[in-house]
Parts: C-alpha cells; structure tokens; sequence
C-alpha cells in the first residue's frame, strides 16, 4: 500500500459473513482504480452483557476501526447486515461515538456509499441503506449511489438497488453473491474510488 495514494475506508459490521463478502468486493472495485488503496475496517459486537468485551483483536476478518482510519480515508463505504430494515446495533453505536470527528469535520466534503446484506429478498433491504445515510449526512459526507448505467439494476432477480449495493444472503446466511450482486459491487467500489481519487486531486 502506498500511504501517497488516497485511501477508502470500507468499515462493515458482519455477524456470519454475508455483509463481509460485500465488502471484500467493494474493496475489489476500489482497488481496480490504480492510484487508491481499499482499506477494509469492522467494528466489535455489542454484547447485551455490560461486562462483557470482545478482544482487542477480532478473530477473523479485518482489525476494528479506529478514529485515525476516519481521518486518513478519502472516502467511505458503510456497510452493515439489516436488522428490522435498521443498521445494525454494533455499528449505530460505533457511529453514535463519533461527535469529535463531527464536531472536527473529519469526514466533511468526503463521497460515501452504503451497502447491506438480508435474510429474506424483500428485508429491508432499501430502508437500511436509508438509515445509513442519515448520519453520513450529518457528518458532511457526499452520498453516491449507484446509476442506472449499470444494466444489472434492470436484471437482478436477487440484491441490487439504486442506493447502494445489497446481497440476499438467505435465512440461513449461506446464498452465495450472485453474479448480479458481485458486478454492481464492484462497480460501486469503483465509483466511489474514481469519485474520491479525483476530488483527493483537487485538494
């Protein structure tokens, strides 16, 4: 990784690995664009035990995030599984910790995308990736989409919106990313990396 190139920051909460895939791909398209690097993040799981913690380093998948990665990105994809067509509770409450970087502007005037995974074809897809614009907005950040320029939004039989990338995973987490939803990740990652990578160059 060149610490030169602008970076996208790609953070996710990812309880079974659905929403993970996603992400990975995303990252897939980011590092398509030469120049920029993808830079995947999770955050820990929020345990409904208040003594409980999870280890400071996750078994398995990417390091948590920290507030240098907000500060270092040039742009972010958010990404989280739906839980009652909402954002998960571990990443809102990563989110909800954030008031120095609003406060500081750190993400102002950076593009940001959303992407999500579901149990069920109609789950919320839509409304999560809604919800998780709001504190983006809040934040000062740029929301992309994904246009109509990409025929499989007129073809997939499975995930794939306008707002963001999604997946349906399946009741039990195991549907594999159909060829539909693979493309328009990636083409997101793409998007968003060409976005930021020029706006990083206007700076």
């Amino acid at each position: 990784m060149n610490q030169a190139n602008p970076i996208i920051l790609v953070l996710y909460y990812s309880r079974h690995g659905a929403t993970r895939k996603l992400a990975e791909l995303i990252a897939q398209g980011i590092e398509s664009v030469p120049g920029v690097d993808a830079r995947l993040r999770t955050v820990p799981a929020v345990s409904t035990v208040a003594e409980a913690t999870e280890p400071a380093i996750p078994p398995a998948g990417a390091p948590y995030v920290e507030a240098q990665d907000l500060a270092e990105c040039a742009g972010l994809a958010l990404g989280s599984p739906t839980r009652f067509g909402n954002m998960a509770s571990s990443l809102k409450y990563f989110l909800d910790g954030t008031a120095a970087e609003w406060l500081a502007g750190t993400l102002s005037g950076k593009p940001a995308v959303v992407f999500t995974s579901t149990g069920s074809l109609h789950g919320g897809q839509e409304s999560t990736l809604l919800s998780m614009m709001i504190p983006l907005l809040h934040h000062g950040m740029m929301i992309m989409g994904l246009p109509y320029s990409n025929p499989e939004l007129m073809t997939t039989t499975s995930g794939g919106t306008p707002y963001g990338p999604t997946h349906w995973a399946g009741v039990d987490g195991n549907k594999p990313v159909s060829e539909d939803e693979k493309r328009l990740a990636i083409a997101m990652g793409r998007r968003l990396a060409e976005t930021a990578a020029r706006l990083h160059g206007a700076s």
